[in-house]
């Protein structure tokens, strides 16, 4: 059974990021996959604080706050989806907070190791960014998945994944779009078959 952690970054619970996340989770889950889901708004954490206690004494992020579990849920899992709106050109800034967090994952010298010792995670992991964009061009913000897989890739998640929906602007226009959805669905598929099952 793979276990997949989804973080919701939107602060509107009924969002558009968070409903093609939720047709991906739903999807994931009836196909046999364990999903475990965090909606980011509704927790109390602070960015990272730059102490570097991560790299010198400690073997994960030393604050202790409601982002505790969700690292420890995430260094746990076989899949992590990442779902945002863009705002200002960017994640939200709920999410930004967990993946500049995430830097505890990584090992004390890690700018200097080869590339899979860098991380203090399991390797093998699957990344998954669902976006949705208000702004109808498609040639906009396209930096988003790719610098941030680049950065996750570090730390173990060696494939990564791209949903992503345009002129998806006011509640309930994803919803609205049954081939967003239902491409959520089916990538929820195969994001539960184990690899060796059949999987693409």
């Amino acid at each position: 059974m793979r276990n997949i952690v989804c973080l919701l970054g939107s602060p509107r619970p009924k969002g558009n990021s968070a409903v093609m996340a939720q047709a991906l989770c739903g999807a994931a889950e009836a196909a046999g996959a364990a999903v475990r889901t965090f909606a980011l708004n509704g927790l109390t954490y602070r960015g990272c604080q730059g102490c570097l206690r991560c790299k010198k004494e400690a073997e994960a992020c030393v604050l202790k706050d409601d982002l505790t579990p969700v690292l420890e849920a995430v260094r746990a899992c076989d899949v992590l989806v990442l779902a945002t709106p863009v705002y200002f050109g960017e994640v939200t800034a709920q999410l930004k907070g967990f993946i500049d967090r995430t830097f505890g994952y990584l090992q004390a010298g890690y700018a200097h190791l080869p590339r899979g010792e860098r991380s203090r995670l399991s390797p093998g992991k699957t990344l998954v960014f669902v976006i949705a964009q208000g702004h109808p061009k498609e040639e906009l913000f396209t930096d988003i998945f790719p610098r941030y897989a680049y950065l996750l890739n570090w730390q173990g998640f060696t494939e990564s994944r791209l949903l992503r929906a345009c002129a998806v602007y006011h509640l309930g226009d994803a919803e609205a779009r049954p081939e967003v959805l239902e491409e959520a669905r089916l990538l929820g598929r195969e994001l539960a078959a184990a690899p060796g099952d059949g999987a693409a």
